[in-house]
This record gives C-alpha cells, structure tokens and sequence, in this order.
C-alpha cells in the first residue's frame, strides 16, 4: 500500500530546497536582466517550449498584469511567423532547463539579427543557450522532486519562482501602484475592490432616507420603509447631517417603549455616525463596517450634508463583498 501523504510531503520539501537555493542566483547577471527589462522601448517577450513554454505564459502573464509589457510566443509558433511580433525595441527572455532546446535555439540567429536583447534562463550556464544571451539567470536544481528524475517538477517550480522575482522586482522599480494593478484587472472581484468607488454604487437623490431633525419616530420609521436601507439621516435645518437612526435603534427605542408617534427622532437618533465621501473606494467603505460593526454608511460633502447612502447589500451586489 503506498503511503500517498508521505510521498506528497517528499515532493513539498525537494520544492521547498529547490527554492530555496535560488537566492545564490540573484546576482549581478539577475540584475542586468531587470535593468534590461525596466529600461525596454517595446516589449518582454517570453520564450519556452513544453513545460517551459507553460511555466514563460505565466510569466509573461505576472509581468504583463505588474506594470512590465509582455506576451509569450511559442517557438515553433515563431519559426512560421510569429517572430514578425519581435522588434528591435523588445527583449526576449528565453527559457530552458537544458539550455540546448532545438525549438528555441533555432530562432535565435533570427533575434540577434533584429536586435532584440536576449536574457536566458536555463538551469545550465554552460549550455549553449546561456552563452549566446546577453545575460543569464542560473535557475539550476539539485534534483527533481519527480522519483525518475524525469518530470519537470522542482525545476518548473524554480523557473516561477524566479520570473515572480523579475517580476517584482521590476514592479518595485516601476513604482507600480494597486491602483495600476486595478487597472488591468478590471473584470475580475480584485478590480472591482480596488476600482469602484462609492460615487459608483450610492443611492442617490430622493433615494437617500432623510428626515429632519423635527420629525418623529413614525416619520422616521415611514421613511426607512419607503428607502429600504434599514436607517435614515437626520439632518437640520441646513441639511446637515446631525445623526442616524436604525433598525438597530428602533429595537432599542421599542424596548424603551417609547412612543413613536409623539417622540422627537432626535431624542433617539445616533449622534456622529459614522459616514464617509463619494470619492472612497468601495473596500474602504467595507473596512469601516466592518471596523464599526455598521451594516450602512451615509455619504455625505464637505459640508456635511448627505449626498448619497449605502448599506452591505450594495457592496455584496456590487461584488466587493
């Protein structure tokens, strides 16, 4: 009977000290590959064949999405056409374990002579690959977690490891901000936390519950039913915000008994909720809630006065929830 959790751990711990011999490969020539990179006119562009062609697309991906252009191209792809993608201005970054990949050493000669700089990365700094670029980064492995010693597993994992780090490093440099990040995501539940604002999401206009600070609890109650937010702002006589009542207040008013028809909502309401601006992101608005332990927020100006509300139902419809 194999002993399928021991064999699993076996394969964590040869990944885990394949990772962690990378860091005596971050070096003078791992440097010249982000300046090359941070300092491109055009393009990365990524090259790999196999599990190497798998792991340059994710690459190419975490650069494209951190603030560094770039885009995978299959080298056999590239010898019918595709190396029309490739300018002058670009810089390859070529992948292989071996370093001796006929696919992708047969398109080299055709990169020199356009004059795109070319970084390697291969486990092999003696392969012909690495001699040929213009630096190389060592992504060597003592062994594969694979039994045979055939199936690229440590080294594949290797090869990611080092392309997040190019990739962060380079996102680092780049200054490159969570709302760049935003921006290139903007389908996805990231881009919608990062990018959408309350302006966006707000009830706004005769949507927002209001009563003045004269009226009473029935009025109150009467306006948050209409509104459907489970509170109301209450605000003076020159619109300001001077406080908030609740279907958390009203269970307290009722405990109170207090009479609803002839108490003034000011002598139950919250005074300084807390509210926030149109201009906040929508995350932060969340944090709030969930800081004050609040199921809504009333968006008010810089004068005070209310200018729009929201309550967790519009972040969870929105998908910031």
């Amino acid at each position: 009977m194999q002993n399928f959790k021991q064999l699993a751990k076996n394969v964590i711990e040869i990944e885990q000290q394949a990772i962690a011999e990378l860091v005596q490969y971050i070096d003078d020539s791992f440097e010249l590959a982000c300046q090359l990179m941070f300092h491109c006119k055009g393009r990365v562009i990524v090259i790999g064949m196999g599990k190497s062609g798998h792991i340059g697309g994710k690459i190419a991906a975490t650069l494209a999405s951190t603030g560094t252009p770039a885009f995978f191209v299959h080298p056999g792809e590239a010898s019918h056409g595709d190396l029309g993608m490739i300018t002058s201005n670009d810089v390859v970054l070529t992948i292989s374990n071996s370093g001796e990949t006929s696919e992708v050493l047969a398109i080299i000669p055709v990169i020199k002579r356009i004059g795109a700089k070319l970084i390697s990365m291969t486990g092999n700094a003696d392969s012909t690959l690495a001699k040929l670029a213009d630096t190389h980064i060592c992504i060597k492995v003592s062994t594969e977690a694979c039994p045979l010693g055939l199936a690229p597993t440590s080294s594949t994992t290797a090869t990611l490891v080092m392309g997040d780090a190019l990739a962060v490093a380079l996102l680092n440099a780049r200054d490159f901000t969570a709302n760049d990040f935003a921006l290139s995501h903007p389908g996805g539940s990231l881009g919608r936390r990062l990018l959408l604002r309350l302006s966006d999401i707000m009830h706004k206009d005769e949507r927002i519950p209001i009563v003045s600070e004269q009226a009473f609890i029935k009025d109150a109650l009467v306006e948050m039913s209409l509104k459907g937010l489970g509170m109301t702002a209450i605000v003076n006589d020159k619109k300001q915000l001077v406080g908030l009542f609740t279907d958390g207040d009203l269970r307290r008013v009722l405990d109170d008994r207090a009479d609803i028809h002839n108490d003034s909502i000011s002598t139950v309401m919250t005074l300084r909720p807390s509210v926030a601006q149109s201009d906040m992101l929508a995350a932060e608005a969340l944090k709030i809630m969930e800081d004050k332990k609040i199921n809504g927020l009333i968006i008010v100006d810089s004068n005070n006065i209310p200018v729009g509300a929201m309550n967790m139902h519009d972040l969870l419809s929105s998908g910031v929830l």
